[in-house]
Formats: C-alpha cells, sequence, structure tokens
C-alpha cells in the first residue's frame, strides 16, 4: 500500500541561480547541430517530432517568466503543493491520445514549423529576462492552466522537472549524452520523482529497485 507522505513543498528552499544555468544548458542543447538537422524526424517521445519537443522544452523556462511576471494571487489563497499539482494534473489521468496531451503535442508540432532560429531566440529572449523575474518574483504565482495558487518555488521545481525530463529526451532523439544539469536543477526533481513513486507504488517497492532489484517490481516509475 502507497506510503503516506507530508506534503512536498520546496518553498524558500530553491537554488534559483540553477534554474538560470539550466536554462543556458538547454539553449546550448537546442542549438546543437544534431538537433538542428533532425528537426523534422521523430522523437524519442511518440507522436512529436525532435522540433516540437525542442520547442516544447525551451517553452519551460519562457512559462516561468511569464508566469513570474502576472499578477500574483490574492492574498491568503490557499497554495496547492508540488504533490497535489501533480495529482490533479489532468495530462496524467489521460493516456497519450488523451486530449491533453494531444494538445502540447499539436501546439508544439505548429510552433516548431517556424524554425530551429525561433525556438533560440525564445531561449535568449527568455534568459535576458529570467534573472529580473526571478529576483522580483512574489512568493506565491497562479498557474494559469491550473487555476491553482502555488509557492514560486514550488512552481519553479514543477518547470525544472519538465527541463530534465526533456532535455533527456531531446538528447536521445539525436543520439547526444544527456546534459549534466546542475545539482541545484536535478536534486529537487529527483526529490519529487522519488516523492511521487512512492506515493504511487509505496516505499517497500522504491527501496527494493534500488537495493534489491530480485525483489523489484517491474516499474517504479513516477507517472
Amino acid at each position: 500500500m502507497p506510503a503516506t507522505l507530508p506534503p512536498l513543498t520546496f518553498a524558500d528552499d530553491l537554488d534559483r541561480a540553477a534554474l538560470v544555468a539550466a536554462t543556458r544548458d538547454v539553449a546550448t542543447l537546442v542549438a546543437r547541430r544534431e538537433v538542428v538537422d533532425a528537426w523534422d524526424a521523430e522523437s524519442s517521445c511518440a507522436g512529436m517530432s525532435v522540433g516540437a519537443l525542442a520547442h516544447h522544452l525551451a517553452l519551460q523556462p519562457r512559462r516561468v517568466v511569464e508566469v513570474l511576471t502576472a499578477p500574483a494571487p490574492a492574498p491568503g489563497a490557499a497554495l496547492v503543493t508540488v504533490d497535489a499539482h501533480y495529482a490533479q494534473a489532468v495530462w496524467l489521468q489521460e493516456d497519450l491520445d488523451g486530449p491533453s496531451n494531444v494538445g502540447v503535442r499539436t501546439r508544439s508540432q505548429q510552433a516548431a514549423a517556424d524554425g530551429p532560429a525561433a525556438v533560440d531566440g525564445m531561449l535568449a529572449a527568455t534568459l535576458a529576462a529570467l534573472d529580473g523575474a526571478l529576483a522580483h518574483a512574489s512568493t506565491t504565482v497562479l498557474v494559469p492552466w491550473t487555476g491553482a495558487a502555488m509557492a514560486t518555488d514550488d512552481y519553479l521545481v514543477t518547470r525544472l522537472l519538465e527541463m530534465v525530463v526533456h532535455a533527456d529526451d531531446l538528447a536521445s532523439s539525436v543520439g547526444l549524452p544527456t546534459p549534466e544539469l546542475p545539482a541545484g536543477a536535478v536534486v529537487p526533481v529527483l526529490r519529487t520523482l522519488t516523492d511521487l513513486a512512492v506515493r504511487r507504488h509505496g516505499q517497500a517497492a522504491l527501496v527494493r529497485t534500488l537495493t534489491r532489484p530480485q525483489r523489484a517490481p517491474a516499474t517504479v516509475a513516477a507517472f
């Protein structure tokens, strides 16, 4: 039976500079010749071209700037923690052909049609605005596609998770090594994935996978 865990939050406990460094790493990956040359080829994510995946990856830090510079939630708004954010995520309750997942692929494919230079330009504009957005961010943000309020650091972890996972997807799509993103970006993501895996599969499943593969279940996927 899945373990009962306390709410997962990173409020006031995140190295925000690591997000900037990770965004630079993402920009370097997206600009690689291997990615540009394979732009229209199928990626490691079923139903997405390499270009669509590159755009979706680049969009994550862009969403940080957009959300952090939008009006803050009303004072006293109830906050959704990281675990609750994923428990309520519509895309996780659907299969790959569900409306939310199809919508992501469709929008990404349409945006990728503008070509690699457009994605590079989006990342350059994001990097130019990111430090200021982080420095002047309120302590809470409103996530527009869910309507929920989150602690700013918790929201940032959800974008870091997307960046870490999809950087690996993109690199594997074109035969490149997975970028070594900063520890300040990766550690919160690993903590989140571990927490979600335990909630989904239980403590024993994760412990056995990490230490006793002969007794491990077939999967402890967080999603």
